[in-house]
């Protein structure tokens, strides 16, 4: 098996795993739903689900580890003329098209499960914590700055984060049928505004 079709497969897995734990909970809720359930639903082994997941709730949040650097290697691969704000535009727009194209349905289910669970909530703002302390150390990099002593590169990276929550927010209280890069760049705009109120 090439290593393309090998990645593309577990890939696929992974995906299969995450959709059938948002399912799952979705319709018996997190206490009644087992790793076995994921497993079978997905069509693969306990011991296969363990190989992508280590627990349920992760299986329910989905976000691959991977992903979490991946802002920030994108970040430092922008070109040295844009500005650190402009750099990381680019790339939240990048990644909200990514969003946007994943499987119909899937970050909806995603954002209202994890609403309806706190502990996954709370599973899910540590993958953000982490994410933005990666992003915060690429930030400085890039700026010559201190990502533990300057407020600067903790700053930049958590108005990142939250410019993309707020822009999911908006997107799921429209059902998605508004362009998720759109309302991603209105609040890049409006943070560029220095948030003026808006006009009724």
């Amino acid at each position: 098996m090439s290593t393309g079709l090998r990645e593309r497969k577990k890939l696929a897995t992974r995906l299969a795993l995450h959709q059938a734990a948002l399912q799952l909970v979705a319709e018996r809720g997190l206490d009644g739903v087992s790793v076995d359930d994921v497993a079978a639903r997905a069509g693969v082994s306990p011991r296969t689900f363990f190989n992508y997941f280590p627990t349920k709730d992760d299986a329910v949040v989905g976000i691959d580890a991977s992903a979490v650097a991946q802002t920030a290697e994108r970040f430092a691969a922008r070109p040295a003329g844009e500005s650190p704000v402009e750099a990381l535009r680019a790339v939240q727009a990048q990644q909200a098209a990514e969003m946007a194209d994943e499987p119909a349905g899937l970050w909806p289910l995603r954002l209202r499960v994890i609403e309806a669970h706190p502990v996954l909530v709370g599973r899910l703002h540590a993958v953000f914590n982490s994410a933005e302390r990666t992003l915060a150390e690429a930030i400085a990099v890039r700026t010559g700055t201190d990502a533990a002593g300057d407020v600067y590169p903790t700053l930049l990276a958590a108005v990142s984060g939250t410019a993309v929550r707020a822009a999911l927010r908006a997107w799921l209280a429209s059902d998605c049928t508004t362009s998720l890069p759109a309302l991603v760049d209105e609040a890049w705009d409006a943070l560029a505004a220095g948030l003026p109120a808006p006009r009724p």
